[in-house]
């Protein structure tokens, strides 16, 4: 009879000396299908790229890399939102960690019609789920990306011909106490702006993005504050973090606010 083989060592769990704790080991940039719910199919299909971590004692030399992909093909082969409180409990068990932490982005399509000739085009935004716990509470972040056009009031207003504009992008993370719809969120937002951004444009749809723009003038600081107002209206947020970037079409740099509202 053939002789057993011989147990393979387990580096990973042999003790460390240095006494230093990491807060957070795991892995990154995986590809992974994922299902949300919208609100015009009821079901939207995408490719998640996610991060999964755990914290890892001072006396661990390292974790168990294989688990984490283990956890989360337990989900089946599609993720579900619904399935991501499980696969954090299931890291902090798999892993006997005392936190464990699931961040999520991926692209969101919503179907915008262009606002004289009608035409329609699909719009990405991109969408981020942050998921932590730990053995004593859950803490859940959604965060929208979402481009916008912002027009200078101040060139506005002391330009005889036209006023500079330029794209911006608005990241928008939020707490609430029941759940959202993406395309809300990306509503809120881009009713702040001078104008949204559209995928299909013919001649009378430039025309009215244009004018659109300059009818409503924004600064960064106007913004972020637009938003803030709106968000803190909000029945259902209790917690937001905006944040404005604009690309300056007339400088060497860009324009950038935040506001981050613990209510």
């Amino acid at each position: 009879m053939n002789a057993p083989a011989p147990a393979l060592k387990d580096t990973q769990n042999e003790p460390d000396h240095r006494q230093i704790a990491i807060d957070r080991v795991g892995i990154k940039n995986l590809k992974f299908p994922l299902q949300v719910r919208d609100k015009a199919h009821d079901i939207q299909n995408t490719v998640a790229t996610l991060t999964l971590t755990v914290d890892l004692p001072h006396h661990f030399k390292g974790t168990h890399m294989s688990r984490f992909v283990e956890a989360l093909h337990e989900q089946g082969t599609i993720l579900q939102v619904g399935g991501i409180r499980p696969l954090v409990d299931d890291l902090l068990k798999r892993l006997d960690s005392e936190n464990a932490h699931v961040d999520i982005e991926f692209p969101f399509f919503l179907e915008k019609h262009a606002p004289a000739s009608g035409a329609m085009g699909l719009m990405d935004y991109v969408v981020r789920f942050q998921a932590t716990g730990s053995r004593e509470a859950h803490d859940f972040i959604l965060t929208v990306v979402v481009p916008v056009t912002t027009l200078c009031p101040c060139s506005k207003a002391i330009s005889a011909h036209g006023a500079h504009n330029q794209r911006g992008q608005v990241t928008l993370a939020v707490r609430f106490t029941r759940p959202i719809w993406i395309e809300d969120l990306v509503q809120l937002v881009e009713s702040c702006a001078s104008s949204e951004l559209y995928s299909v444009l013919k001649r009378p749809d430039e025309k009215e993005v244009t004018e659109r723009a300059y009818e409503n003038p924004v600064f960064v600081e106007d913004l972020v504050r637009n938003i803030a107002g709106k968000a803190k209206e909000h029945p259902e947020i209790t917690w937001f973090r905006v944040e404005a970037e604009n690309f300056e079409s007339i400088h060497n740099h860009n324009a950038y606010a935040l506001i981050e509202n613990p209510r």
